[in-house]
């Protein structure tokens, strides 16, 4: 086994105020996706310019996190809500949902593409590779915090979590899902978005391969204890989720390149702005 390193959720402490891992990296997610919205902006297909960049940020930030919320409670703790419907707002208890979070940032893309003028395909095609940083910098704040931890496992890489109540060896798939929705998911989209593509090519791929590599890494990962299996006795609820994801993607990818022409450059008007 790989020993646990121990490291403190809370990242900082004042008095009664307590600054968790989680949040900052919730932050760090957004300052990246910031960062790299500024050097996209400039790119001549751009629908985004750099004035515009600022406000694009705060719209998906909002999405994400009311998204995550609310998609949390609709997916994984529907009974709760129903019963207490205020725990919707007690965000401190944790639970956020991905699926969730990408509604709620589509919601956001497609009410900010209005107000500057812009489509949504373009504005979900400029969003989607400044995504997958915040994604894996999530994970690693799962890992930090020792939740959402992976199956037993006999691998010599498992991993016993301090704050597991059976303290078995398990697979440490926040650290996968970091790896493949972090890393490999921005270094192919960031690659595969340098270059103009038919719309919502982009977008298309990111549905794909998120659904892809969250469906084989929930093969590992520990089922929420209170929802187990949903399906044949061994599909999670993350799985079942990421199967339209996957039906999606593919579907976005093929309309896209057999109608979609290649994004045209801005107008003179904006790109002079």
């Amino acid at each position: 086994m790989i020993p646990y390193p121990q490291i403190d959720p809370v990242a900082v402490a004042i008095g009664p105020l307590k600054v968790h891992w989680y949040g900052l990296m919730y932050l760090g997610g957004f300052i990246a996706a910031w960062w790299l919205a500024l050097r996209r902006s400039r790119k001549p297909w751009s629908p985004v310019i750099k004035s515009e960049v600022e406000d694009l940020i705060l719209y998906c930030a909002i999405g994400v996190v009311a998204g995550g919320r609310l998609g949390y409670m609709f997916f994984y703790n529907f009974p709760q809500l129903v019963a207490e419907p205020l725990s919707l707002f007690r965000v401190w208890e944790g639970g956020m949902s991905f699926h969730g979070g990408l509604v709620g940032v589509m919601v956001a893309a497609a009410i900010y593409a209005r107000k500057i003028g812009t489509t949504f395909p373009a504005l979900l095609d400029f969003v989607a590779p400044l995504v997958p940083i915040g994604l894996g910098l999530g994970r690693l704040g799962n890992f930090i915090g020792q939740e959402l931890w992976g199956r037993p496992t006999d691998a010599p890489w498992g991993m016993v979590f301090p704050r597991d109540p059976e303290l078995l060896a398990r697979h440490p798939s926040q650290l996968y899902q970091a790896f493949l929705e972090g890393l490999v998911l921005f270094a192919v989209l960031w690659w595969f978005s340098s270059k103009p593509r038919p719309r919502l090519a982009v977008g298309g791929l990111f549905v794909l391969l998120y659904g892809v590599f969250r469906f084989l890494v929930e093969f590992v990962r520990e089922p929420d204890g209170h929802i187990g299996f949903d399906l044949f006795g061994w599909m999670t609820r993350g799985q079942l989720l990421s199967l339209p994801m996957i039906a999606a993607g593919i579907i976005l990818l093929v309309w896209s390149y057999r109608t979609q022409p290649l994004p045209e450059g801005r107008t003179a008007a904006k790109s002079g702005t």
